[in-house]
């Protein structure tokens, strides 16, 4: 039976500090899911929030219906895969690359160690060698061999990316797709690379500062977008009575960020003497982001 990873008016604090501010969320199965945001918007707190490896303030996380706070059998079904630390109890990580995989076998019921063992291979792993010696690269292939391999019906990768360059981050989207082709499982991405995941998020959400910016399906929300540009009072007349998140001006010239329906836009293209360009995932999020601050 499919289950749903939901939380209703999640709050987390630090503290004083509230970082999650009442967020209302659910991850529907069979879906690859990007989960955006800046340094610090909170990615990785809703994600330790959503599979109990972090104590709610306020709100309810379920699987399946069921709570997941010391809900083993729930837990066993999502895998949280994050950057793992060199440093463990104030010394080196002293694990080796073989007890993460290990450990792995023994907690996932879904575990693939083929399948593990094709992943080591291809990312030219050394098992026996430790996490504290591990180059940052190494350590995200190691993350997303865990991630991968786990089978787990949730599977979220927090920042998988962030050591690998463009070659190994391509791949590491290519085997991603494959797996999602042959399992359907659910996958929740975070990230603040987007050039090469785009075009791999079916949805998206975009956090910032604690909070849900934007979510929904990625082309749709990104068909909402646009670049009007032009001399500064053919773009004005023809922006008039429009969602202008950004504005660039260059002399006599001049280019804002939009967002519009389909009928406005035709009228634009219909009625006025300005240019009119599509936006990519990245630039949505940096307008929006942008926006809110202005």
């Amino acid at each position: 039976m499919e289950k749903t990873l939901k939380a209703s008016g999640l709050v987390k604090t630090y503290g004083k500090k509230e970082v999650l501010h009442g967020i209302d969320i659910e991850f529907r199965p069979g879906c690859i899911y990007g989960l955006v945001g800046r340094n610090g918007a909170g990615k990785t707190t809703l994600l330790s929030c959503l599979t109990a490896q972090a104590r709610i303030t306020e709100g309810e996380v379920t699987y399946g219906g069921e709570t997941v706070w010391e809900n083993t059998k729930a837990l066993s079904e999502i895998c949280f895969a994050r950057e793992m630390s060199q440093v463990l109890f104030s010394g080196p990580n002293t694990y080796k690359v073989k007890d993460y995989l290990y450990a792995a076998k023994v907690f996932y019921p879904h575990w693939d160690e083929q399948y593990a063992k094709r992943l080591v291979e291809l990312f030219g792993l050394d098992v026996k060698k430790r996490i504290s010696n591990l180059s940052k690269g190494m350590l995200s292939m190691v993350t997303i061999v865990l991630a991968l391999a786990s089978k787990a019906p949730v599977t979220i990768l927090d920042e998988p990316v962030a050591g690998l360059d463009v070659v190994a981050r391509e791949q590491f989207y290519k085997l991603l797709l494959e797996d999602y082709a042959e399992t359907q499982r659910t996958f929740i991405v975070s990230t603040h690379i987007l050039d090469e995941a785009a075009t791999v998020f079916e949805e998206v959400v975009f956090l910032d500062d604690g909070k849900i910016l934007e979510q929904g399906n990625t082309d749709e929300l990104i068909s909402q977008f646009h670049y009007i540009s032009g001399k500064t009072e053919d773009v004005d007349k023809a922006v008039e009575g429009m969602q202008v998140l950004l504005q660039e001006v260059a002399g006599r010239s001049k280019a804002v960020a939009v967002r519009c329906d389909e009928t406005s836009l035709q009228q634009v293209q219909q009625n006025h003497t300005v240019d009119v360009s599509g936006m990519n995932l990245q630039k949505v999020f940096i307008a929006l982001t942008n926006s809110k601050e202005g």
